[in-house]
């Protein structure tokens, strides 16, 4: 191996490291601070300049990009359980939803970064967001098609309202029980009742 060539395996190998570096950093930064800290604060925590951290990652949206490109996988075999083991899609939808809150929850004041991308197409997130709104898409479908959710319901209004109801669960007038009482007003909007539990009132 050539001089030149061992050392742009260095550099690259070294760009990978600082890359995964920032990431784990980040992600216990985001975890701590929630999404408004401080960029140069995640760099300094890491060892690394500025510039270093700017050139992996141009913009918070694209750390934040990055951070849950990450989690991508385990909310996709979550996905596909849910497809898998459960019959009814009126409760898939429901556990999709509940799966999705978990997803926007893992740092605090992400649902607002990701509430903005849905009308920003040049935001790193603005993909991430568009393939949650498709799969939450999916989900309602098959639900309507089945007569456990109402026709008038959008994927996007139903995005929104898992974002606005984590959202809400950090607002400062909200208790313990506010999460979980706004799932439930979320869920009685979109939700048909099944011929069962018609019969049963």
């Amino acid at each position: 191996m050539s001089h030149r060539a061992a050392s742009t395996r260095k550099t690259r190998s070294d760009k990978e490291r600082n890359r995964s570096h920032i990431l784990e950093v980040a992600e216990q930064f985001f975890a701590e601070q929630g999404v408004d800290g401080p960029m140069h604060d995640i760099a300094k925590s890491a060892g690394l300049g500025p510039g270093t951290l700017y050139r992996h990652f141009p913009t918070r949206e694209a750390l934040l990009a990055a951070l849950l490109q990450a989690r991508w996988d385990e909310l996709q075999a979550r996905r596909e359980a849910i497809q898998r083991h459960q019959s009814d899609s009126g409760a898939a939808l429901q556990a999709w939803l509940q799966a999705l809150s978990e997803y926007v929850t893992v740092f605090d004041g992400l649902p607002e970064p990701l509430r903005a991308a849905l009308s920003q197409d040049t935001s790193p997130l603005a993909i991430t967001c568009e393939a949650l709104v498709e799969t939450t898409g999916h989900f309602l479908a098959a639900a309507q098609r089945d007569d456990r959710a109402h026709p008038w319901v959008g994927e996007r209004e139903l995005f929104l309202g898992v974002l606005a109801t984590v959202w809400v669960g950090g607002a400062v007038l909200a208790d313990g029980a506010s999460s979980n009482a706004l799932r439930s007003l979320l869920r009685t909007g979109w939700e048909k009742p099944s011929a069962g539990d018609a019969g049963s009132t």
